[in-house]
């Protein structure tokens, strides 16, 4: 990433602190500041932070796609025997866990911080994924499952805190965008290395391998990570740079002052409405690919990769719009809502996909799709930051994301039923279709100038 200079924030910061002097040596100050801000770096440490969280999301995905990709494995069916509806009650498991952690990661982050709460979250899941290994039925996946969800809550509300803490406002919705992006990467690399361990090794390996990268990472997150008050590689310049937005205060908000906020409601329904259709695409693309193309456990990698290639594409191509427009003088309620309304708009087309002949067509609007949502995701992501102050940020992510987890719930028992009765993914990508611009309406009627929540 470029490095960005910020001379006004600079001053301000400097002459915050600065004693009262004359007026003649006032100026020659504030010209002397002046040139060593425009000649000082801002430095780009922070985007070092947002590599962190991109690596994050990558595992975090990994592990949680390996049952779909090898749900389209015949001998894994065999040794499981589960049927359509069976296998949306394992998925309605994990939602109903991620559900019940993000009620709680939430508010655990913004008390413990995001380095140990990171920390347990990602050595919990790791623990859950490689877990997977032991099950032989349908409820041991599903015990399994619903582990990984609880420890898996962690890293979204954990991620989006750190954003909030280390990139000014201007700057959040590409980081977002960015560090969202390895939910496609992880879905890429998915596809790619499942199968090779699964046909070569069996699937047991497949969860303990995929299971043990989590670990690595952390090694990286606790000698990397600090907050940016307190680490000792960020410079000067750039640490001015991330606190140039207006102080906010670090008083505790309990949730009974942000339940009944708008603002909650409207990024909660918005997640509500639209995380389950990502849902879909994570748990049931491999199997649609297989119901209605044949393909096997060896043949879905290249659509798979295909589909998330351009997902990763829409998620920092969303990011990087709002941000663009906000830098042309659009106000962040313009840019937000018109970046949304774009992803909203291209993810109607996946009506057609369930009835496509040719494989490369579903694949390309499926395609489509899943860049649109990554789009949508990075931008409402972002409106928490922007309604919210950094203190409540861990919180309202929490909220918003146990709703979209109930919706979730909803979702993988409804898909479940759906195919086990009709066998027909039309249903589904029609719900797919109108989500979001649903949820933006809703998004816009409560709140229609995306205000700050009145949080004190």
């Amino acid at each position: 990433m470029g490095d960005i200079v910020d001379p006004a924030a600079i001053l301000k910061s400097k002459s915050d602190i600065s004693p009262p002097q004359s007026a003649g040596a006032t100026l020659v100050g504030s010209a002397t500041n002046a040139i060593d801000a425009i000649n000082e770096r801002v430095g780009n440490y922070r985007w070092v932070i947002c590599g962190m969280l991109f690596f994050a999301t990558t595992i975090n995905y990994i592990d949680r796609q390996v049952l779909g990709i090898l749900a389209t494995d015949q001998t894994f069916k065999n040794a499981i025997g589960w049927n359509e509806a069976q296998y949306g009650y394992v998925n309605t498991a994990f939602q109903g866990a991620y559900a019940i952690g993000l009620l709680i990661v939430g508010r655990l982050m913004d008390r413990f911080g995001t380095r140990k709460g990171f920390s347990f979250a990602i050595v919990f899941w790791s623990i859950a994924a490689m877990c997977h290994a032991l099950a032989r039925s349908a409820m041991g996946f599903g015990t399994a499952r619903f582990f990984l969800g609880l420890g898996e809550a962690g890293n979204f509300p954990a991620s989006i805190k750190t954003v909030a803490e280390w990139f000014p406002k201007k700057e959040r919705a590409l980081a977002t965008g960015i560090f969202n992006s390895g939910s496609n990467v992880g879905a890429i690399a998915a596809p790619l290395v499942v199968p090779y361990i699964a046909v070569n090794y069996g699937w047991q390996l497949a969860f303990i391998l995929t299971g043990t990268i989590g670990f690595i990472w952390l090694i990286f997150w606790l000698l990397i990570y600090r907050r940016p008050a307190e680490h000792p590689k960020l410079g000067k310049a750039e640490l001015a740079h991330i606190q140039s937005d207006p102080p906010e205060s670090t008083t505790k908000i309990p949730w009974a002052r942000l339940i009944p906020l708008r603002q909650t409601w409207a990024f909660a329904i918005g997640k509500f409405l639209t995380d389950p259709i990502w849902w879909v695409y994570l748990f049931w693309l491999p199997k649609f690919l297989n119901t209605n193309y044949k393909l096997n456990i060896t043949q879905i990698g290249l659509p798979l990769v295909v589909i998330y290639v351009v997902a990763d594409i829409g998620s920092i191509g969303g990011g990087w719009l709002s941000s663009m427009l906000i830098k042309k003088g659009w106000t962040a309620n313009k840019a937000r809502k018109t970046a949304m309304l774009i992803c909203a708009l291209a993810v109607v087309p996946i009506v057609f996909a369930a009835k496509a002949s040719n494989l490369w067509l579903a694949v390309g609007l499926v395609a489509i799709a899943a860049a649109a949502h990554q789009g949508w995701s990075a931008n409402i992501f972002t409106m928490s930051s922007d309604m919210f102050p950094k203190r409540a940020v861990g919180s309202v992510v929490g909220i918003g994301g146990m709703a979209g987890s109930i919706g979730g719930m909803l979702i993988a028992t409804t898909v479940g039923l759906i195919l086990q009765y009709t066998g027909s993914y039309f249903p589904i990508f029609i719900m797919a279709g109108g989500a979001y611009l649903l949820a933006l309406a809703i998004i816009h009627l409560l709140v229609p100038t995306l205000e700050p929540a009145n949080v004190d």
